[in-house]
């Protein structure tokens, strides 16, 4: 969602969102709530991609790529995890 956009430092852009992105991925089947898995992903995608979309402006993509990539990730670790 960053290729579009201009920064000063692009390079320094991608990587962070690409760590961003990462993090994602890696916490939402490590984290335990009392809701159902979709929706704990979705949570923690909007947590994750609040700063980047603060940073950059662009709420309404970054937002929406987040809690729809949590969200899903999220139904793959309840499904296939356990």
């Amino acid at each position: 969602m960053l290729l579009p956009l201009d920064f000063p430092d692009k390079q320094a852009a991608l990587i962070g969102a690409f760590c961003s992105r990462f993090a994602i991925g890696f916490l939402i089947p490590l984290v335990r709530l009392p809701v159902p898995p979709v929706a704990a992903g979705a949570l923690v995608g909007l947590l994750i991609s609040l700063p980047d979309a603060v940073i950059t402006k662009s709420y309404g993509p970054i937002i929406a790529t987040g809690i729809l990539g949590g969200a899903v990730i999220g139904w793959a670790s309840g499904r296939f995890s356990r």
